[in-house]
């Protein structure tokens, strides 16, 4: 029998209904925005994780050289000026004058440099990008020279990435911090200072406005442009219950409502108050992600086994409802985009092919361990939809239910499901992640050193995502991603879940809202 979605909420959110309303300790007042995100912040280092919760805590207190404004275009943003040699090879960047770090300091070439070397040891673009660097330095304070061993194309667009993991950039003395070890300061140049003595690691997080900021003198647009906070304060909010949510939004106790519940998207549609927007126009893509290194999806037969038992409607349905806001697609650079391919997989399930490959891998039945979110509304009903798929082909499925804080934590283990680690784990990306082969971090297939969670490790994806990176032509790109695809899809370095957009709600005193990948602050006015 499939499961629901309003059994999902029920098990997962509703669950904790009878929880309180959280006493929010601040004088309210016209200039705080009160938000709840889509869950609670716990880690804050933006490089050492993927985690959108670390990924919006960094945009508002750190700041980046190039942004994505809302056409997908590549801006600078601290860069003023810079110019790119005629054979490709050399880029040269001057930053704008003025920059300052929280702390009073000024930001210099001395502080981009050791911040873009930590975050090409932890993002699949940065890797990608940096086996193409020959030298990075520092040419005076304010300017510095990337050059590179052969033209590729997507220097910028690495630089200006929107989404996780963004190259933000940090003080010299914080960007010496290892990259797989968690930064303990939290001083960047962003629009927004954190205030660290109010931050309650899964309860709640608090930004309060930078005076010193130095914005571009453009308007805002997308990650980018002029970055005018408008507000004094923004409070982070931690409420797991998702009709709490709903209901603190009604009733004018909260201002923001990051993710809500495609179901209560009418209920929130008929609120004088509340206003929903659609800020990212490419949405969202889930993903369902195995573990290489642990038996049994350490063998290929058993990886496919997994793909073959779902049905991409079944996580759909469950995760959304309404197919009015999701897409059915097995397109892993995201459908609508120069490099959508319906190659791989047919998205349905094939239950007897399925039980066979299972067979073919000598399955033992072997405890699946599934990391299961449940305070993350849009994640909580996809590990549920997993379990039932694999226990429908026979596999013994362990569901493990934990805050999506400690999912985070735990993917991270490389040691086996007994003694901590995991099997399958799920997440969601922004779109924009997953465009092309390059940014897209679940076709990094460099296993478990350098690779992504679940450590897939393809010679074969490596290889031409190398040729990716050099391609100069539209049509060879095409090809290539297509190629990438079919491997990945062959290998099952993942499975797409689908595709979904997910409307923010929020109070119609907030004005501003921008259209970007990432939900932003600046530019919003609360009005009243």
């Amino acid at each position: 029998m499939p499961i629901t979605r309003r059994q999902v909420l029920a098990t997962g959110g509703g669950a904790l209904a009878s929880l309180a309303m959280p006493h929010f300790a601040c004088a309210r007042g016209a200039k705080t925005v009160y938000a709840v995100m889509h869950a609670p912040l716990r880690a804050t280092d933006p490089i050492v994780t993927t985690a959108w919760t670390a990924r919006n805590h960094g945009y508002k207190i750190y700041d980046t050289l190039f942004s994505t404004n809302s056409k997908f275009e590549i801006k600078p943003q601290m860069v003023d000026s810079y110019e790119i040699s005629r054979d490709r090879l050399t880029y040269r960047f001057q930053l704008r004058s003025g920059l300052k770090f929280h702390d009073g300091s000024k930001v210099t070439s001395a502080d981009v440099i050791p911040s873009l070397q930590r975050w090409a040891k932890r993002d699949s673009m940065g890797q990608k990008l940096f086996e193409f660097v020959a030298e990075l330095k520092a040419a005076d304070e304010r300017a510095f020279t990337l050059t590179l061993k052969e033209p590729c194309g997507f220097v910028l667009d690495a630089l200006g990435k929107p989404t996780s993991n963004v190259p933000f950039i940090v003080p010299a003395r914080i960007a010496a911090t290892p990259a797989d070890q968690l930064i303990t300061e939290h001083i960047g140049s962003g629009p927004f200072r954190f205030v660290a003595s109010e931050f309650q690691p899964g309860t709640k997080a608090v930004y309060e406005k930078n005076p010193d900021y130095v914005s571009r003198d453009e308007p805002s647009d997308g990650t980018g442009g002029g970055k005018l906070v408008k507000i004094d304060r923004f409070e982070w909010i931690s409420m797991p219950d998702f009709q709490t949510a709903t209901n603190a939004l009604i009733n004018n106790e909260i201002d923001y409502f990051e993710v809500p519940p495609h179901d209560h998207i009418p209920m929130l549609s008929r609120a004088s108050n509340v206003e929903l927007t659609d800020y990212n126009v490419l949405g969202f893509s889930g993903m369902c992600r195995m573990n290489w290194l642990a038996p049994p999806f350490d063998k290929p037969a058993i990886r496919q086994a997994v793909l073959h038992a779902m049905n991409q409607k079944d996580w759909l349905d469950t995760q959304i409802g309404n197919p009015d806001y999701y897409k059915i697609t097995p397109a892993m650079f995201i459908a609508g985009t120069p490099f959508e391919s319906s190659s791989g997989w047919s998205t349905k399930a094939d239950i007897a092919k399925a039980r066979d490959l299972l067979k073919q891998g000598g399955y033992n039945g072997e405890p699946i361990v599934i990391l299961h979110a449940t305070d993350a509304p849009i994640l909580t009903a996809l590990s549920t939809v997993t379990a039932q798929g694999l226990r429908a082909i026979g596999m013994n499925v362990n569901l493990v239910s934990m805050d999506w804080g400690s999912v985070v934590a735990r993917r991270a283990k490389q040691s086996p499901p007994s003694e901590g680690g995991w099997s399958i784990y799920h997440s969601s990306w922004a779109s924009a992640d997953l465009m092309n082969p390059i940014g897209n971090a679940c076709v990094n297939a460099k296993g478990k050193d350098g690779g992504f969670f679940g450590w897939a490790a393809d010679a074969e994806i490596e290889r031409l995502r190398d040729d990716f990176a050099r391609s100069a032509t539209l049509a060879g790109q095409k090809d290539l991603a297509n190629k990438i695809q079919q491997r990945a899809y062959e290998v099952v370095t993942h499975i797409p879940t689908g595709q979904y957009n997910q409307p923010v709600a929020n109070r119609k005193q907030l004005r501003g809202i921008l259209k970007a990948p990432v939900p932003l602050f600046w530019n919003v006015e609360k009005l009243g």
